[in-house]
């Protein structure tokens, strides 16, 4: 569903287990700080506000959001974390450069899941705007970076 018809920070709590040992990664892009910066509070809060320990969530950066893949596989790599959450913005330009930005980044992170067996979330916006990412990063759509962390919390629940 399109985030301008739901709220991205609205959730079920069906499929909540107790998260309180849990243990997350959260790897950040530092491009686009403004948004990521923004979508890791969200992500982060939830994770607190469901249950998980500030010790258990682990924050690492990388430089844009096509390092997101290499960053989670190192994260996931680690035996007690359970979850990683990818946090990025890569907003549309005049190239192509976003095409393949995006295309590799969503492949490299669902096969870092695949390989460790573990919910390796994309929480990356692709929007066409600097000002539909803010919307989608705290703004009139909710907070992408709580549908990542909570969507990471049910999969630890499958």
């Amino acid at each position: 569903m399109a985030s301008n018809q739901k709220n991205l920070s609205d959730y079920s709590q069906k499929n909540i287990k107790d998260i309180s040992q849990s243990k997350f990664a959260i790897v950040v892009s530092e491009w686009n700080e403004e948004v990521t910066e923004a979508l890791y509070q969200g992500a982060y809060e939830t994770l607190l506000g469901n249950g998980a320990t500030k010790e258990n969530i682990i924050r690492k950066n990388v430089p844009g959001s096509f390092e997101l893949s290499i960053g989670a596989q190192w994260m996931a790599e680690i035996e007690d974390i359970d979850a990683v959450i990818c946090i990025g913005c890569v907003i549309q330009g005049e190239t192509k450069h976003f095409d393949f930005i995006c295309d590799a980044v969503a492949h490299g992170i669902t096969n870092v899941s695949l390989k460790y067996n573990k919910p390796v979330i994309f929480g990356v916006l692709t929007p066409n705007t600097q000002k539909q990412a803010l919307d989608r990063a705290g703004g009139k759509y909710g907070n992408k970076g709580d549908e990542a962390a909570i969507t990471a919390v049910k999969m630890l629940g499958f």
